[in-house]
């Protein structure tokens, strides 16, 4: 079920509603160490859950391991971040098939972080440089199959946050006008940040 749906369902009842965020553990033992948590923090009702992916798909077999337990074992609806750090189109494609084969519906699609050592992002050969980019090829491949969430920030997005108070009120413009953009191609979800 796409999360969009279950949202647009509490909101309907006027019901409050929660998420949970989880990072990748980096150890085979953190992850167990999740999964003997996630049982009792599934047991508080939260509409969904969502796992980050790692810079260039680092940790792209664990997120995806904890994703498919989370949406199959555990029944909680479940998102799954994907970005384009390091991410040609092939290794996307791979990835989105995985998700799809596991039964997720829901992707949070980010441009991602630059990745450790550097201190911008850097669009790679055979990648996106964006979200809105991402978002669209999505939509492309997978049709409507996926929910996809997108990041919304309402000061800008950090890397666009100045001193300068002229050039801020137009950064901070731009930024709403990227956003509509986002949602404009089917985006379902917005997340603040």
């Amino acid at each position: 079920m796409k999360i969009v749906d279950k949202i647009n369902a509490n909101i309907q009842e006027g019901k409050t509603f929660f998420s949970f965020e989880y990072f990748p553990p980096r150890t085979e033992e953190g992850v167990e160490n999740l999964f003997e948590r996630l049982d009792r923090m599934v047991a508080y009702g939260p509409t969904f859950c969502d796992i980050t992916w790692g810079a260039g798909g680092s940790t792209a077999d664990v997120t995806l391991g904890i994703a498919t337990k989370m949406q199959n074992l555990f029944c909680v609806e479940t998102m799954m971040h994907l970005t384009c750090t390091n991410m040609p189109v092939e290794a996307l494609d791979n990835a989105l098939n995985e998700v799809r084969k596991a039964g997720l519906q829901n992707i949070l699609a980010l441009r991602g972080d630059p990745p450790k050592g550097q201190e911008e992002f850097k669009q790679i050969e055979g990648g996106f440089g964006n979200a809105l980019d991402l978002v669209k090829y999505i939509r492309e491949k997978h049709g409507d199959y996926f929910g996809i969430g997108v990041a919304g920030y309402p000061e800008a997005h950090p890397d666009f946050i100045v001193d300068d108070e002229q050039q801020m009120k137009k950064n901070y413009w731009d930024s709403l006008a990227y956003l509509k953009e986002k949602v404009c191609v089917n985006s379902v979800v917005l997340l603040l940040l």
